[in-house]
């Protein structure tokens, strides 16, 4: 493996990384801010689900601009942008900054998201190509991870008493400490990307032949770049004639099949519900009834499993293929959501006098005196009677602790589906799909389809996790997982009937066996 280009590929990656955190850290800071801008589940979705559209919007516009400038400037912007994000979000003094500051971050993500895995591809010798791009996905699974380890250690210090976090001022902002962190890694990355060479693709796209030169004898060897400067130039009269394309050709009866095995996936990858889980896992974890710290020790867990079934992903999918990786991982998603739905369905409500002595809160236990005693047989239920007692604020920070003194449910059960459905998504729909549009549509049309297919995938994402607050609220937990293993379960039927397996064929030839003429 060439150090060179391993060292660029790790470098360029932590683009990856700050998606995940980014994507991540919000779970655990939904509470704090319900409470300090008093907000709406509708308002708490929006200030989740905000980066989905300027991510989505992003996405669409990245590729065209950073052909004209260059992908390492867009990246050096994506990195200042995600550093304007993380200040600017943990000093918001109201909801309008704070969904201001995370559409500016959304904009680094959806920038990231494309960019990134291009910029790696284009640098790295074509034999080590899959591993290096490999390693972008893994770095958005670390600062998943990361992020919810950092928030739960955030935590635990504004709870310790210690000097050191009075001083900081995180034993009453930890929320903000939460957001504000991202900054470091994300001028990190800033100071890195200096260090890193400009696409030779790009370089030789803008006539610089002899800077492309010096970078491919770099990281390939002097003796190999004659070889590829050729192929990089029939590949770019290639993309010239193939940027011809238009959306309508898309929508060719040929490429009938092709497209709506790419809208399943595109659309089932977000409509299952992992983002709702990424974004709110300390919020569902709440609901179990196991308190506010352990909620965030659980998704810490989330970040963990996750990260390992990245790995199977990446050890399996060329050994095993595409599609045995991705039913299996869908039937999988399908029972874990069952699970936790089943988990919550069975969950009773009944605050008594001595559980609601045992808990500390900071405000008058008389408030809640109305509902002491009564039996609720779901959470929807529950939270409105708190919400009615203590209003909205004080209901979201409590929320927490008052279903651990009252609930009765099986926290380990739901913890478990939670847990699989993290798993079965990381192996399967999680990086399958990627790979899957990356091979089947043909190459005059790649381009505009992954990017259609792509901008789907936001909108679908964005509608989740914005009204996943208010399915919360309005349905309950027990429903909403329903719908989303209903989801799962439409999408196996209709993947099982229709997914080609792309395993060992060249993209010529799954041109030849899919366009159907």
């Amino acid at each position: 493996m060439n150090r060179h280009s391993l060292w660029i590929s790790i470098i360029v990656s932590l683009g990856g990384f700050l998606f995940g955190f980014d994507a991540a850290v919000i779970s655990g800071v939904n509470s704090f801010i319900t409470a300090t801008f008093d907000l709406s589940s509708l308002q708490l979705g929006w200030v989740v689900s905000s980066v989905t559209i300027s991510s989505a919007l992003a996405m669409l516009a990245s590729g065209s601009i950073s052909d004209r400038i260059g992908r390492k400037r867009i990246l050096i912007i994506v990195a200042l942008l995600y550093s304007i994000s993380a200040i600017f979000s943990a000093t918001a003094p109201s909801y309008s900054m704070l969904v201001i500051a995370r559409l500016i971050g959304g904009i680094a993500f959806g920038a990231a998201l494309v960019l990134v895995p291009v910029y790696i591809a284009e640098i790295v010798p074509a034999s080590e190509r899959g591993r290096m791009v490999s390693i972008n996905q893994l770095a958005i699974v670390l600062g998943f991870s990361a992020a919810y380890f950092s928030n739960y250690y955030l935590l635990a210090l504004s709870q310790s008493g210690s000097e050191f976090a009075a001083n900081l001022g995180i034993d009453q902002y930890a929320w903000r400490w939460m957001l504000g962190i991202e900054s470091i890694p994300a001028f990190i990355y800033f100071v890195l990307l200096f260090f890193v060479p400009q696409s030779p693709r790009w370089l030789i796209s803008k006539g610089r032949i002899e800077q492309a030169h010096a970078v491919l004898g770099k990281i390939n060897g002097p003796e190999k770049v004659s070889g590829l400067m050729n192929a990089i130039q029939k590949s770019l009269e290639e993309a010239k004639r193939s940027s011809k394309a238009t959306f309508s050709e898309l929508l060719q009866p040929k490429l009938r099949m092709i497209l709506m095995v790419a809208l399943v996936i595109g659309i089932a990858q977000m409509a299952v519900g992992i983002n709702a889980v990424f974004f709110y896992a300390t919020n569902i974890f709440e609901r179990t009834g196991i308190g506010t710290n352990a909620a965030f020790v659980q998704s810490v867990w989330v970040g963990i499993i996750n990260v390992l079934f990245t790995l199977v992903a990446i050890l399996l999918i060329d050994r095993v293929g595409r599609r045995p990786l991705l039913l299996t991982g869908i039937a999988g998603i399908g029972i874990s959501l069952l699970i936790v739905a089943y988990g919550f369905n069975k969950s009773t409500y009944s605050l008594t006098q001595e559980k609601l002595d045992s808990i500390t809160l900071d405000f008058e236990k008389s408030k809640l005196s109305p509902i002491i005693g009564q039996n609720f047989d779901n959470d929807v239920a529950f939270k409105k009677a708190i919400v009615h007692q203590l209003g909205r604020s004080e209901a979201a920070l409590y929320q927490g602790d008052l279903i651990m003194a009252a609930g009765n449910l099986d926290a380990y059960l739901i913890l478990a589906g939670i847990l699989g459905f993290v798993a079965c998504f990381a192996f399967s729909l999680g990086p399958v799909m990627w790979v899957l549009l990356s091979e089947i549509f043909p190459n005059y049309i790649r381009g505009i389809a992954i990017s259609s297919i792509g901008f789907i995938n936001s909108i679908t994402s964005y509608v989740v996790v914005q009204f996943f607050p208010w399915q919360l609220d309005t349905f309950g937990s027990a429903a909403t997982f329903l719908i989303f293993a209903i989801v799962a379960a439409i999408a196996f039927f209709l993947l099982f009937r229709i997914l080609p397996e792309t395993k060992g064929k060249s993209l010529e030839q799954l041109e030849l066996e899919l366009v159907k003429e």
